[in-house]
C-alpha cells in the first residue's frame, strides 16, 4: 500500500471535482477527517452540474440549486472555502488549455501540498464512477499540477507565483493503493449527501447503500469487520 505524507506535514489541500456531490460520494469521509486533523481544505467544482436535474425540474434553476446544495454539503464536513469555475459545461468537460489555465490559477492561489481529484483512468469495474467529465477533470488537474503550476513560464500573466504540489490522491482509480478508515466521519459523509436533495432526495436507502459500499471497501482492503473505508491511488511528486 502507498504511504502518503502524514497529515501533520500538510497544511492545505485542494479538492477538485467535475460536479457537485462528486467529492461527497468519493471522498466525503476522508475530507471530513482532514478537516478534523486541522488541514485547510479548499473545494473546487469545474461545473455546477446543470445536467443533473430530474426531468420535471426547470433547468434554469439547476445551477444555483446545485451550488447551494454543495455549499451546504461541504459545511457538513467542515469545509467553507468552496469554489466554482465559470465557462465549463456539465457534460462537455474537456482537458483544454483553458481549463488547465483556470486550474493553475487556483493551485497557485491556494498553494496546496496535496490535491485530491478524480482519476483520469476509466475504471470498468465501476463505470458509473468514470463519467467522461470525471475523467476529463482528472486529466486537466493532473496537467495543471505537473508541469504547469510549477512552471514559471506557464501563464505568467496570471500574476501568481509558481507552486509545486507534493502529492496527488486519485479517487475511483482502477488500482487504488491507499485505504482511509472513515468509520468516525461516516456520519458527516451521510449528512453531506443528504444536502444534495436534488440528487439523493428520492433515495430512501441512501445511508444503507453508502454503508454497504464503505463496508465492502474496508473488507477488501483488510480492515477489521465493522469498519468503513474509502480508497485512493496516491502519487508522490518529488
Amino acid at each position: 500500500m502507498a504511504t502518503p505524507r502524514d497529515n501533520s506535514d500538510i497544511e492545505r489541500v485542494l479538492v477538485v471535482s467535475a460536479h457537485p456531490d462528486d467529492a461527497d460520494f468519493g471522498a466525503g469521509g476522508t475530507i471530513a477527517a482532514w478537516v478534523a486533523a486541522g488541514l485547510q481544505v479548499t473545494e473546487l467544482y469545474v461545473t455546477r452540474g446543470e445536467q443533473g436535474g430530474r426531468p420535471d425540474v426547470d433547468p434554469a434553476g439547476i445551477p444555483l440549486r446545485r451550488e447551494a446544495e454543495q455549499r451546504a454539503a461541504s459545511a457538513q464536513r467542515g469545509v467553507h472555502d468552496v469554489r466554482f469555475l465559470d465557462g465549463h459545461r456539465d457534460g462537455w468537460v474537456a482537458p483544454t488549455p483553458e481549463l488547465v489555465r483556470d486550474l493553475v490559477a487556483v493551485i497557485r492561489e491556494v498553494r496546496p501540498q496535496r490535491v485530491l481529484c478524480q482519476s483520469p483512468e476509466r475504471n470498468y469495474e465501476r463505470l458509473h464512477a468514470s463519467h467522461p467529465d470525471h475523467l476529463a477533470a482528472g486529466e486537466a488537474i493532473i496537467r495543471a499540477v505537473y508541469p504547469a503550476a510549477e512552471n514559471p513560464f506557464a501563464w505568467p500573466e496570471l500574476g501568481l507565483p509558481f507552486w509545486h504540489v507534493g502529492e496527488i490522491w486519485l479517487a475511483a482509480h482502477p488500482a487504488p493503493d491507499h485505504v482511509v478508515d472513515v468509520t468516525d466521519t461516516f456520519h458527516q459523509k451521510v449528512a453531506a449527501l443528504h444536502e444534495h436533495a436534488s440528487q439523493t432526495g428520492h433515495r430512501e436507502e441512501l445511508e444503507t447503500f453508502l454503508r454497504g459500499w464503505a463496508s465492502s471497501v474496508a473488507s477488501a482492503q483488510g480492515l477489521p469487520e465493522g469498519r468503513l473505508a474509502e480508497v485512493f491511488k496516491v502519487i508522490a511528486l518529488n
